[in-house]
């Protein structure tokens, strides 16, 4: 089942790239993070810069694979607690 992806918000955005570059542990190509977050490739390099600028993603130059920091992975944490506390369907 395909979900809806055309109102989600920025921060939902952020969450769904960084649980991917997060998914098996050895970080994920820009490809496949446009594919999982349903993101042209412009909006993938715009997110990707500010992820990277944030500290919240780290790119592996080597296998140019993006992996989530573990400030990344706090912020992970505190959506899905935010989501919990304010009684919304856990997508984060």
């Amino acid at each position: 089942m395909i979900q809806n992806k055309k109102y989600r918000s920025r921060t939902e955005i952020v969450c769904d790239i960084l649980r991917t570059a997060n998914s098996d542990g050895n970080g994920a190509s820009q490809t496949k993070i446009m594919y999982s977050a349903f993101l042209s490739y412009t909006q993938v390099k715009e997110y990707l810069t500010i992820l990277i600028d944030k500290g919240l993603l780290q790119c592996d130059l080597d296998n140019q694979k993006f992996k989530t920091t573990e400030k990344g992975l706090i912020l992970l944490q505190l959506c899905g607690q935010i989501g919990d506390l304010i009684g919304e369907e856990q997508r984060w």
